[in-house]
C-alpha cells in the first residue's frame, strides 16, 4: 500500500507514517522545510518539500499521483484565524479535489470531536478551529470519494495504551496520538469501512479488534 499524507511532519502523521514504514509499507507526504524531511528520512520515511497553500490543484495531484490512499493530519496548530481556514477549513475539500484528479478514491481526514473541551470555556479562536473542522467535514462528504473521517477526543503525548474506544458516537475524553495514529492505519487496512464517520478516544478495547467491529455484518 502506498500511503500520502498531508501533515505528515504533524504529531499523528509522522506516528502514522513511521506506523506504515514498520509495516514496510510505503508513506510519503508533503512538508515545508528540509529539516523536516531529513527527520522524517531518519524514520525512514520519504517525504517531499512542498506546501498546499501555495500548490495549486493540479500540483498537489502531481505529487499524489500513485498513492493508493490519501489521509489529511494536518493543522494549522493555533496559527490564527486566517490559517485556520485556509488549513483546516478549505485543506481538505482543495485535497480531495487533487485526490480525485489523481485518480485517488480512498481518503481518510483526522478531524475532531465536535464537542471537544466546551467545558473549558474555549476562546474565539479554539470556536474557530471546530467549526472549520465541520465545514471540511461537510466539504468531504459531499464528495463521491471513499471517505472515512476520523474524530479523535483531545490529544495527549503519552504513551499508547493500543487500547480504544471507537464508535459512531462516543463521550469526549481523552486519547494519545500515538492510540489515534494505530487506528487510523488499522481503517487504512479495513476497506470495507466505507463513508462514514467514527469517533476514537481512549478505552479498553484492541486498536484492532475496534476497527473491526466497525466492518459492515454480512448477512
Amino acid at each position: 500500500m502506498k500511503v500520502f499524507i498531508v501533515g505528515m511532519a504533524g504529531g499523528v502523521g509522522r506516528r502514522v507514517a513511521r506506523m506504515l514504514a514498520e509495516r514496510r509499507e510505503e508513506a510519503t507526504g508533503l512538508v515545508r522545510r528540509q529539516e523536516q524531511v531529513d527527520a522524517l528520512a531518519g524514520q525512514g520515511v520519504s517525504a517531499r518539500l512542498g506546501d498546499m497553500l501555495a500548490m495549486s490543484v493540479e500540483e498537489l495531484a502531481e505529487a499524489m499521483r500513485g498513492a493508493d490512499v490519501f489521509v489529511f493530519t494536518a493543522g494549522a496548530g493555533g496559527g490564527g484565524l486566517e490559517a485556520t481556514t485556509a488549513i483546516d477549513g478549505d485543506g481538505p475539500g482543495k485535497l480531495a479535489q487533487a485526490a480525485a484528479l489523481a485518480g485517488i478514491r480512498r481518503f481518510l481526514l483526522v478531524s475532531v470531536f465536535p464537542e471537544a473541551w466546551r467545558e473549558r470555556h474555549m476562546n474565539e479562536d479554539f470556536e474557530h478551529y471546530i467549526q472549520e473542522k465541520k465545514r471540511a467535514e461537510i466539504a468531504l462528504v459531499a464528495t463521491d470519494l471513499d471517505w472515512v473521517i476520523l474524530r479523535p477526543s483531545a490529544l495527549s503525548d503519552d504513551p499508547g495504551t493500543g487500547r480504544v474506544d471507537l464508535g459512531l458516537a462516543k463521550v469526549h475524553r481523552e486519547i494519545t496520538r500515538d492510540d489515534v495514529a494505530a487506528t487510523v492505519v488499522e481503517l487504512l487496512h479495513a476497506p470495507e469501512i466505507s463513508r462514514t464517520i467514527l469517533e476514537v478516544t481512549g478505552g479498553a478495547v484492541p486498536i484492532e479488534e475496534a476497527v473491526s467491529a466497525m466492518k459492515p455484518r454480512v448477512s
